[in-house]
């Protein structure tokens, strides 16, 4: 019990210390937990169980995976299946026999060895890109996403990978365990990893093992489909029961539950348990207790990610790699220059440009975590030699210690990039939905939150960076670039969408982004700010249904609170505000007819004593209409279409209907 507190001691002081410094100076979290873990094992030298706590620190990823499942809806990951198929598939193919072939001709392997190395290489660090994406906000660019969606590739792959490679055996090597020792028969379902699930570890329960070809195969899709069933028809009814208790440390139990219990059940099927958590948390998306199992889960999620980063740190040799430094750092460079071009390549051809280009390149280009995995039960297989089998942990634990560097490269590039005058590339929108909104700053979000108050979903478009960044923020997904490009507007679903929003500060853009959706599809819906009466003119004209003043129905409502004040009845004030919105309507279809947009409404004779007349008769018409007495109804009782169509108070003006002309 004291060694366990010593080491939770020194692992949290050494967290304490190094984390923040290491953010401070602009390094990043992960580069700080993985010198906390140098420090802990090779500086000073501490005796820690690194292994075992690497093992337990591992279902940080399974976590995390989870966390990312209840972000992505079902039709939004069959959204991503052209890239996690072709971008991810082509990434870990090519740089597997890229690798493999460059082992064969630089150092003469057999090919089984090479193609396990390749193999190994071809795979990037889930836990460290995926942190510092979200740590530094870029999981929702294009370069973000495109990355996530490789990530998840490769995921998938390492389960074919562990299935091939005992057919890659060499009789020339003999069995070792990786530490070099002679291997005994009670060791060869060791040196897999729990968090992962190799299917070869040392588990009490095995559901396949024994079982022929086909009934592995049943058994494996059984698992997957009690994982769909139990996400779709079982968490609701055990969320209920947990909370008649009315503890909150039951909701974080019940959440373990569901991580620890669906990796303990892909595990014994021999699959990897981060995709049986991925693959729940994408079931558990659209359910009600989404929120409430992201706020139990991150707490654990990011301290175990921690813990794993310190162990990969402390678990460096440096001693093997103090005797021949050149020789590791060159092929862990040169391994990541390989992949690096790879993904370059990739990029060009899939069309990610600018900034995600080198946010794609740079993030991926190491090693990752289930390299530990592969090289492990490559040893048990005899597909590796102990001495390789080191030399490639060394690389794969360099170039993730590299990786936090590459992002710092990738920050200094991005400045660079974002010079005067220089456009940052739009993001790649990857969803459609029935409504878009052209503009996300005071009037889009609140158009934005009544629709998803609603229950509607919208693809929102902005080109202010820093309002797309506040928005995401606060966990509204919205995508940067400018709405009025056509292929920006048509990759957003112009061609289905029934209602555009056009809420742009822009003038100009407004009325460029209206005519065009407008000649582009006649049927859509366009509800438009309007800056001015102008503006409103020039908006209908352009092909816009719905036109909102901006500042007309607050302006009315403060009239009418002035009213208030000022000794009239709330009803006598209501009266004058509905009374002087629908004369205005009236007013502004009359003088649109009048108007002409070559010269200026003070400069046009014809439109100015019209306007006095409006005025003048407005005035008239008000005492009259007070003087009545008829009796004003309830805004939600009001029987005139129009008006009921249109409150003052509401969000919606049309004062041109599209038959007046």
């Amino acid at each position: 019990m004291t060694g366990f507190l010593f080491e939770a001691v020194i692992f949290l002081v050494a967290a304490v210390i190094a984390v923040p410094i290491a953010v401070r100076l602009g390094l990043g979290s992960v580069l700080g937990y993985l010198i906390a873990g140098i420090v802990i094992g090779p500086v000073l030298g501490l005796a820690v169980e690194t292994e075992d706590l690497q093992h337990f620190a591992e279902f940080g990823v399974v976590m995390m995976l989870f966390l990312i499942g209840l972000e992505l809806s079902p039709r939004q990951l069959w959204d991503m299946r052209a890239k996690l198929i072709g971008l991810g598939g082509l990434q870990v193919s090519v740089t597997m026999l890229l690798i493999m072939g460059l082992c064969i001709w630089l150092f003469g392997y057999a090919w089984q060895t090479s193609l396990a190395v390749g193999m190994i290489f071809a795979l990037s660090s889930t836990a460290i890109v995926l942190q510092t994406l979200n740590e530094k906000r870029l999981m929702q660019t294009g370069g973000g996403r495109s990355s996530f969606s490789v990530l998840l590739s490769q995921d998938i792959a390492v389960i074919p990978m562990l299935a091939l490679l005992p057919l890659l055996t060499l009789p020339t090597v003999s069995h070792f365990n990786s530490d070099g020792s002679i291997m005994r028969p009670s060791d060869a379902g060791h040196g897999g990893t729990a968090a992962h699930g190799d299917g070869h570890g040392d588990v009490a329960m095995s559901l396949v093992d024994g079982l022929p070809g086909w009934g592995v195969t049943l058994v494996t899709l059984g698992a997957v489909i009690v994982i769909i069933l139990f996400g779709m028809y079982g968490t609701r009814p055990l969320f209920r029961f947990v909370h008649f208790a009315r503890l909150r440390e039951l909701y974080t139990a019940f959440a373990l539950l569901i991580v620890i219990g669906i990796a303990l059940l892909m595990t014994m099927v021999g699959l990897s348990p981060a995709l049986g958590t991925f693959l729940a948390g994408v079931v558990l998306a659209n359910s009600e207790f989404r929120h409430e199992l992201e706020s139990d889960i991150e707490p654990f999620k990011g301290l175990l990610l921690g813990l794993f980063f310190i162990t990969v740190g402390a678990g460096i040799n440096f001693g093997a790699l103090f005797r021949d430094p050149l020789d590791l750092i060159g092929l862990t460079l040169l391994l990541m220059l390989v992949k690096g071009l790879v993904l370059y390549l990739l990029a060009l051809i899939f069309r990610i440009r600018g900034r995600d280009k080198w946010l794609f390149t740079l993030g991926l280009a190491q090693a990752g975590e289930f390299g530990f995995v592969l090289i492990s039960f490559a040893l048990q297989q005899s597909v590796l030699p102990p001495d390789l089998g080191q030399r490639l942990l060394l690389i794969v634990a360099l170039s993730m210690l590299l990786t936090p560097l590459f992002f710092i490269a990738y920050e200094r590039l991005q400045h660079r990039m974002s010079g005067p005058g220089e456009t940052p590339e739009a993001d790649v929108i990857e969803e459609q939905q029935p409504i878009i909104i052209a503009g996300i700053g005071r009037f889009g979000q609140v158009v934005n939150r009544l629709l998803m108050l609603a229950g509607f979903k919208a693809v929102v478009l902005d080109h202010n960076m820093e309002a797309i960044e506040t928005m995401r923020r606060f966990g509204i997904k919205s995508y940067f670039g400018d709405p009025t490009r056509p292929e920006l507007l048509h990759t957003a679903g112009l061609d289905e969408a029934r209602v555009l929003v056009v809420a742009l500060d822009d003038k100009e853009a407004a009325l460029r982004l209206i005519k065009y959706a407008r000649s582009r599809r006649p049927d859509i819906h366009i509800v438009a700010r309007a800056h001015d009466r102008v503006h409103v003119y020039q908006l209908y004209q352009a092909g816009a249904d719905d036109i909102v003043r901006e500042l007309f129905d607050s302006s009315l409502r403060a009239g009418r609170y002035v009213l208030e004040n000022m000794g009239l009845t709330d009803i006598e004030a209501a009266k004058i505000e509905h009374f002087f919105f629908r004369k205005d309507r009236e007013g502004l279809r009359e003088l649109a007819s009048l108007w002409d947009p070559s010269i200026p409404v003070s400069r046009n004779p014809a439109y100015v004593a019209r306007a006095k007349e409006l005025n003048a008769e407005l005035e008239t018409a008000l005492v009259s209409h007070l003087d009545d007495g008829s009796p004003i109804q309830p805004e939600e009782e009001i029987d005139d279409p129009d008006l009921a169509k249109e409150q003052p108070s509401g969000t919606a003006e049309t004062p041109l209907p599209r038959e007046a002309g």
